[in-house]
């Protein structure tokens, strides 16, 4: 009988290791979900660069002492534009909203407000994208909702709809209220 060598064997294992790997993630709850590495901690500093005609988003803004979402957007970024009319609607309602204006030209991103509104309590421009990769922010657009003391409850990468509002950010902004 011929003995098996070590390497015919390693193929197939790593083959069904790949296998069992993709068949977990696809087991998760949520499989779209990106989870957030700062999850239940502080918020890394807000550093920001003003955005003329608008009131600047600070690190002391998101540590005031109420919930707060803290969207990254971007004038260039499709589904920021399709994501916006939900963010007006949250405004409207007296969420604060947070916006951080990600690598993008600030005429571009005045126009794009001027446009579609402007739905944000403060905002600044991050046009090195320092913060944002401080937050860990992977593409836009992303949204963060935050405690009072400005710890991150939950982040969202993607553009959010009425529906992701009503299934991840209002039970994370009641988490993050403490009800």
């Amino acid at each position: 009988m011929a003995r098996l060598k070590p390497l015919m064997i390693l193929p197939p294992a790593l083959l069904a290791g790949f296998v069992a790997f993709v068949a977990v993630g696809n087991l998760r709850e949520d499989r779209d979900a990106l989870p957030s590495a700062r999850a239940g901690q502080a918020a890394p500093v807000i550093a920001l660069e003003e955005m003329p005609g608008r009131t600047l988003l600070t690190d002391e803004r998101i540590r005031a002492g109420e919930v707060t979402l803290v969207n990254f957007w971007a004038s260039w970024c499709p589904p920021c534009r399709a994501e916006h009319p939900v963010l007006e609607d949250l405004a409207a309602e007296g969420v604060t909203v947070l916006g951080v204006n990600y690598r993008d030209q600030p005429e571009r991103a005045d126009a794009f407000l001027q446009e579609l509104g402007d739905p944000y309590a403060a905002v600044g421009a991050d046009p090195r994208a320092r913060m944002g990769l401080d937050w860990g922010v992977v593409g836009l657009p992303e949204t963060f909702v935050l405690d009072g003391q400005g710890n991150i409850v939950l982040r969202y990468a993607g553009p959010i709809t009425d529906e992701i509002v009503a299934s991840r950010i209002r039970p994370a902004m009641a988490q993050a209220a403490g009800n």
